[in-house]
């Protein structure tokens, strides 16, 4: 038998391309977690693999002495103990920007979904209502002004997808682009309180933690203009989700596209579901069927770099060192 790969996913899809891509000389499990097959494949594991980043804890290194590596399918990895992945010495990569076109893709569809209210539009036609009993206000993209709150990968596609309909962009992030890097995207760097105060539509693309834990708050949204839309496919709670509704409700800005929420799925009586200036999907952003295809890709690369004794790609920032 070859080294052990243990692959955790909730989407069958995922498991399909794990099944087709698999590098011969491996030992596939394809399993869910904390189920009995998981358990007793982790004492002889080497590989770690797929949407585990909830199962990195103390536990886990105790359970799979010989894991190599934690190789994720998510970007993100908050729900990860990070002090026990340090303890343990054993890097934990994310997918590598596998899910970078999908969710950039899926912010400029909620831009364009609240710029032009679409869910309203749908529900009125449906209804039988044709162009509904009032007159809606749509807005264009082009020439409006996009503030992208975290530059990274996807942040970057966001950037470029939005200049293809002429938005100006300009970003937050605390890792600041070189000007010659901000003139090859095409982008300007703002302070946070610049980019809400001069944005048409924000677009959050930053890693959940604790400098990024509500960084959106009511004083933040205050900044904002009382038309300006937000749009979050990153992690629901970079954002206080009552100081969203509040201002959502009482008009204080214009719009949301929310992907993401503080608890998923939302509650039946989460108040944002009530409104009609928000457009929601249920943290789908990510897992299209290219983008699946390429994180289980990316995975098994790094897999294979790590048996052949290389540094693995995409370590999370946190265990760099490690």
């Amino acid at each position: 038998m070859g080294s052990k790969i243990v692959f955790v996913t909730q989407f069958p899809a995922a498991a399909g391309f794990a099944q087709e891509l698999v590098p011969s000389g491996y030992d596939l499990i394809i399993t869910e977690a904390r189920s009995a097959e998981y358990n007793a494949a982790l004492a002889t594991a080497e590989y770690l693999v797929g949407f585990v980043d909830m199962l990195v804890d103390d536990e886990l290194y105790a359970t799979a002495p010989n894991l190599r590596l934690i190789q994720l399918l998510s970007a993100g990895y908050d729900r990860a103990d990070i002090d026990a992945a340090r303890k343990a010495g054993v890097p934990i990569s994310n997918n590598g920007g596998a899910n970078s076109v999908a969710v950039s893709e899926h912010a400029l569809l909620l831009m364009l979904a609240v710029s032009r209210q679409l869910v309203r539009q749908h529900g009125d036609v449906a209804a039988g209502r044709w162009r509904g009993n009032d007159v809606l206000e749509l807005h264009e993209l082009r020439n409006r002004t996009l503030g992208i709150i975290g530059l990274g990968a996807i942040g970057k596609k966001t950037a470029r997808l939005a200049q293809a309909f002429g938005m100006a962009v300009i970003y937050y992030d605390i890792a600041r682009l070189t000007e010659a890097e901000e003139d090859a995207l095409g982008v300007r760097f703002r302070l946070l309180r610049e980019l809400l105060a001069e944005s048409d539509l924000i677009s959050l693309h930053v890693p959940l933690n604790a400098s990024t834990h509500h960084m959106l708050g009511a004083a933040e949204l205050a900044l904002m203009k009382p038309t300006a839309m937000v749009v979050n496919t990153s992690r629901g709670p970079v954002i206080d989700e009552a100081a969203l509704h509040d201002a959502l409700a009482a008009n204080r800005i214009a719009a949301a596209g929310l992907d993401v929420f503080d608890q998923e799925p939302p509650a039946p009586d989460n108040p944002l579901l009530g409104l009609d200036n928000v457009v929601l999907t249920p943290h789908m952003a990510g897992p299209t069927f290219e983008s699946n295809k390429a994180r289980v890709r990316n995975a098994f690369d790094n897999v294979q770099r790590v048996s052949r004794g290389e540094t693995p790609l995409w370590v999370i920032p946190e265990l760099e060192e490690a």
